[in-house]
């Protein structure tokens, strides 16, 4: 299995993957808004990636914080409020967007979806399956438990990114390679994840290099680097052989694709 032949129809797109981080965090209407997502939209863009939390009586709402503050006019906890106590919070002069909401207002568009807390995993589920969105859908968490629930209630055919230890099993095994070594696949750590979603480096550390992608495409795994605002951070990645970028900038990586031939 290669990066070339994707396992889900979330994966299968003609080229690097351009996806619009929270909407656009750096545009005009501010994160994880119903308006950010329709800029990004218009632009092009069909790979969204937001966050959800659950409030207290089970709404998802998109949106990355734990808490109301940092974004909002509101404070608290989500998941200690109710959703109608939540839907006071202005980022902006807008609402917090529910994911039923983003689902059906852009029925086109494949949605990356952070899991943040535990409480979101079975209303996930249900919405998912109520609005027959699991092809549309990759999910993604720093969480191994919540990402192992998610794949318990859908099987394989959820989508669904390496949790951190499936993350640092590849990036280890890659530690082992020799700048352009072709990897045995049959040596490489069987993960149950259908791509890598991982930032360039952490501190000091690089995470996204030659080796690192050569490990994860022998296993079968597409690289997907986040979150990548600089044209030429972009450039090098692709070069390297990224098979998605996630921005706030989407400007910047959609003239980045068009100039290499890649935007679709």
């Amino acid at each position: 299995m290669s990066a070339a032949h994707p396992r889900h129809a979330f994966l299968d797109h003609p080229g690097p993957i351009p996806f619009a981080h929270r909407g656009g965090a750096d545009g005009p209407a501010g994160e994880n808004t119903m308006s950010a997502f329709k800029i990004a939209v218009e632009a092009g863009f069909r790979y969204l990636e937001t966050d959800v939390h659950a409030t207290a009586d089970g709404v998802l709402l998109a949106f990355h914080d734990r808490r109301l503050q940092r974004v909002t006019d509101t404070r608290g906890r989500i998941s200690t409020l109710t959703a109608a106590e939540v839907a006071t919070a202005r980022v902006g002069d807008e609402p917090i967007p529910t994911m039923a909401d983003l689902l059906e207002a852009f029925p086109e568009a494949r949605f990356n979806i952070d899991v943040k807390e535990p409480n979101a995993i079975v209303p996930l589920t249900a919405l998912l399956r109520h609005a027959d969105a699991v092809e549309r859908v990759c999910i993604s968490s720093f969480s191994d438990t919540r990402l192992t629930a998610m794949r318990e209630a859908f099987g394989p055919e959820l989508c669904t990114s390496a949790g951190p230890r499936e993350a640092f099993r590849i990036w280890r095994a890659s530690r082992k390679l020799k700048v352009g070594e072709t990897p045995d696949p049959a040596a490489l750590p069987q993960v149950a994840a259908a791509c890598l979603q991982v930032p360039p480096a952490l501190g000091r550390i690089v995470v996204v290099d030659e080796r690192l992608l050569a490990a994860a495409h022998a296993a079968g795994l597409p690289v997907h680097v986040w979150t990548v605002n600089e044209a030429a951070d972009m450039e090098r990645l692709l070069d390297l052989g990224a098979d998605g970028i996630m921005t706030d900038r989407l400007d910047t990586l959609k003239t980045v694709l068009t100039k290499r031939g890649t935007w679709s």
